[in-house]
């Protein structure tokens, strides 16, 4: 309710952004996407900004397609690989939120320092790290039985 006040507010007085290159830019700026397609398109935009700006992103991505390939190559159990898979979307998502998180700070604080910005920042990167830590052992509980039945161990 408050934000669509603000947005309200903020078209009523003609708010400029000055990163913005120019009005057009502006006005699509506040727009919803009018259709399922540009709505596609929007989370596009975000996936390639993560993957483009987001190293972690990336690393995340690989461990996980690793680990995806290494059980299809194993032959889990169809109810083991959609809980690999929901673990590795999970640490994925929660990397997209702390990047979110880390831009609004940012737009908000500036180049500014402010304690509950660091807090803010430090929790989103810490929900991150405890979905990557539990990430890794549901991986070697689902992963190493299999390999070790595979390897003959």
């Amino acid at each position: 309710m408050i934000l669509i006040w603000v947005l309200k507010l903020m078209k009523k007085k003609n708010f400029k952004n000055p990163s913005l290159k120019n009005r057009a830019e502006q006005r699509g700026s506040w727009q919803i996407a009018g259709n399922l397609a540009t709505s596609f398109l929007y989370a596009a935009q975000g996936l390639k900004y993560a993957f483009s700006s987001q190293r972690n992103f990336r690393i995340h991505l690989v461990i996980g397609a690793i680990a995806f390939g290494l059980g299809l190559w194993l032959d889990l159990e169809l109810n083991l690989l959609a809980i690999l898979v929901l673990t590795i979307a999970s640490v994925l998502v929660l990397e997209l939120i702390n990047t979110s998180i880390e831009a609004v700070v940012d737009l908000a604080i500036g180049r500014n320092f402010h304690p509950l910005a660091r807090i803010a920042k430090d929790c989103s990167a810490a929900a991150v790290l405890i979905a990557s830590i539990c990430s890794l052992l549901i991986a070697i509980l689902l992963l190493l039985p299999a390999l070790m039945n595979q390897l003959k161990i």
